[in-house]
């Protein structure tokens, strides 16, 4: 069997259905295939534990997907896409059951932040105030591929020359040391630390500042929604979309490779031996291991390229817990009740003491969880007075986990939000633990469950993601484009890595595309001779 297409998107995950409808919105003939059986890649839900009781299978609150001008500028709405929040969007309980509570209400979030140190209540809001004058223009420079020249030049002009420097120390400075600096109180400090371990980064390392500070004032503008019904249902507006606007998505056909002609992605090969042409594009939504290694192969790659790619550094290993419960948890202090997430297990050294562990391949002591209470968020995921929750950890990469090992460490899970919340076990109807292997299994693309699509670490951002090279969708094969999370910007749900590549395809296929292609063709050889 053989196709032809303008353009071939291999994956269905939410950056690969970002990508597809950029494209279909520039007239496109578009092609989607996904190796699962649904799409949605990392955004999906399903009935894990027994009817009646919808779980998200992986991710769950898009704070970043809120914020992207991608996802938000799609019309989803239009789509079914309905967003729902709990009445706060954040708590962090400390190990004596204090909580520091971050809410869209910024007079609910200042008030519970002085209750740990009354400058904190001014503090908070000069931070918001920052973020408000920034907004837009740092969203831009952040999704926009690299170097954003035209949003970057907008976010200086909105900074100013030292307070530009000041934001760029921002960006480098450790979540710890931001937090002594801004603020006087843990609370404060605690969730800047916090957010930042929703990726790789613990609170000493350069960089998780920035990220803590940006998911902060995240929640602090648009909250931590969860889709209406279930994170499938963004996927599923994305497909409907995609559908609505003459695009095509296959799935349960996974693709063996890429196909090339001298030095142009002209087409792929799926797993049953069918051929789809591309005459204008390939956009691969998976990660970059894959796609060289494994789609394209490495007699049509530079040798250099192959060589960095061993210095790939995946994030961490995840463990998830889903529970089906028969009513809310009880936590000892309810201000975390009123929260869609609950970062539980650790103060700052903890928080500390934690990363340090998985940085050193060694199992921390003291989980730290991150939480969510789905039916607080969204009602309709679970029969009236029940609850839907979960929670997940993060563990040593290259451990090979037994049943028994998930099940000890699931246990401790639920100890520790026993600990918060007695009473907590007695509710449970059921339980769902997925481990590392689990993860891989039910999407390929979270390698032993690196949620990120590869380490946040500033060795691997910007012209380093996911190799020393562009910071680009570009690859050094010729509209050849990578669209998963391990191109920049990276993680999160957002879309901004599929949006690149789409962008970098029309350019490519522009009026100056030979132009174009041409200098990114001689920028890679420089790198990767």
């Amino acid at each position: 069997m053989e196709d032809s297409v303008d353009a071939v998107v291999v994956g269905g995950g939410p950056n690969g259905l970002v990508a597809a409808n950029l494209l279909v919105d520039a007239g496109w003939d578009v092609l989607v295939l996904e190796a699962l059986p649904t799409p949605g890649g990392a955004v999906r839900s399903a009935e894990l534990i027994e009817p009646g009781f919808r779980n998200d299978v992986f991710s769950a609150f898009y704070p970043m997907g809120a914020l992207s001008p991608w996802v938000a500028g799609m019309g989803l709405a239009e789509h079914g896409l309905r967003w729902r929040h709990a009445p706060a969007a954040l708590a962090h309980v400390l190990p004596d059951d204090r909580c520091a509570v971050l809410s869209r209400d910024l007079a609910e979030t200042t008030s519970s932040l002085a209750g740990f140190a009354g400058s904190d209540a001014r503090a908070w809001r000069a931070e918001f105030a920052t973020w408000r004058r920034i907004r837009d223009d740092l969203v831009g420079a952040l999704f926009d591929p690299f170097p954003p020249v035209r949003s970057g030049a907008k976010l200086l002009r909105s900074l100013g020359a030292a307070d530009a420097l000041r934001f760029a120390r921002l960006a480098t400075t450790p979540a710890a040391a931001l937090g002594a600096e801004r603020f006087a109180g843990e609370g404060a400090r605690l969730l800047l630390a916090g957010n930042a371990l929703h990726t790789d980064l613990g609170p000493l390392q350069a960089g998780s500042g920035l990220f803590g500070w940006l998911l902060c004032m995240a929640a602090q503008d648009v909250g931590f929604p969860v889709p209406a019904g279930g994170a499938g249902e963004l996927s599923g507006a994305l497909v409907r979309r995609l559908l609505h606007r003459g695009g095509r998505i296959d799935c349960g056909r996974p693709v063996a490779r890429v196909l090339t002609a001298r030095g142009r992605a002209v087409g792929v090969a799926d797993g049953a031996g069918g051929l789809v042409r591309a005459r204008r594009a390939v956009l691969a939504d998976v990660p970059a291991p894959t796609l060289y290694r494994r789609l394209v192969g490495p007699d049509a790659l530079p040798a250099r390229l192959l060589d960095d790619l061993d210095a790939f550094h995946w994030d961490d290993a995840t463990l998830k817990v889903d529970w089906n419960l028969d009513g809310p948890i009880p936590w000892r202090n309810p201000a975390a009740g009123r929260a869609g997430t609950v970062h539980l297990g650790a103060d700052l050294t903890g928080l500390a003491d934690f990363a340090t562990r998985l940085a050193t391949g060694r199992v921390p002591e003291e989980p730290f969880l991150v939480l969510g209470q789905m039916s607080t968020s969204d009602p309709g995921r679970s029969p009236a007075g029940t609850e839907t929750a979960w929670a997940y950890t993060h563990l040593p990469r290259g451990v090979r986990w037994t049943a028994d090992d998930l099940r000890r460490v699931a246990d401790r899970v639920e100890r520790t939000v026993e600990r918060h919340a007695p009473g907590f076990g007695a509710l449970v109807r059921g339980r769902h633990v997925q481990g590392p292997a689990d993860f891989e299994r039910r999407d390929p693309a979270l390698v032993e469950g690196a949620l990120n699509g590869g380490s946040a670490a500033l060795h691997q951002q910007l012209v380093f993601r996911p190799v020393p090279g562009l910071g680009r969708a570009d690859t050094p094969v010729d509209r050849l484009y990578l669209a998963g999370a391990s191109a920049h910007p990276g993680g999160a749900v957002h879309g901004g890595p599929g949006a690149n590549a789409a962008r970098a395809a029309l350019a490519r296929d522009g009026v100056l595309g030979e132009v174009y292609g041409a200098v990114v063709r001689g920028l890679h050889g420089a790198l990767h001779r």
